[in-house]
């Protein structure tokens, strides 16, 4: 099954800092809303939680910054190829796997196989992330 969360930048589970009492609060902002997002997606696909090990692809999306473009709205040739900035493409991962556990597999450790790639969108697509999940079976 392949489904997308798109319209919202993905945001990569970062360090947590300590807030006192012993409670640690993420340092982003950013993350409990893209998890949240990607929870909601993955719950209207109606996939039922697997115990079989998993396959995913998760492809993130970002939006190129206005210095890629020149004057009349045409990528510079100077523009990157690929984002080998931040986020890292790791902690995107890790943020995207806690908001589908629980959701589409009882513990991100079903996930035997993992793909994942960070690129810039084409002209007209919204950022956000394609998830092609399936099981892995005999």
């Amino acid at each position: 099954m392949i489904f997308g969360v798109y319209g919202l930048s993905p945001a990569p589970q970062g360090s947590k800092r300590h807030v006192g009492g012993g409670r640690m609060v993420e340092s982003s902002a950013k993350v409990k809303p893209w998890r949240e997002a990607v929870r909601q997606e993955a719950v209207a696909t109606g996939l039922v939680i697997s115990a079989e090990p998993i396959y995913l692809h998760l492809l993130f999306r970002f939006r190129r910054p206005k210095g890629h473009w020149n004057a009349k709205g045409e990528l510079k040739a100077s523009a990157p190829k690929a984002i080998i900035t931040r986020p890292d493409l790791d902690k995107l991962c890790r943020s995207t796997l806690d908001a589908l556990t629980g959701v589409l597999f009882a513990d991100d450790s079903q996930v035997a196989f993992l793909v994942a790639s960070k690129e810039y969108c084409l002209p007209g697509e919204l950022e956000g992330c394609q998830i092609e999940i399936r099981e892995i079976r005999d």
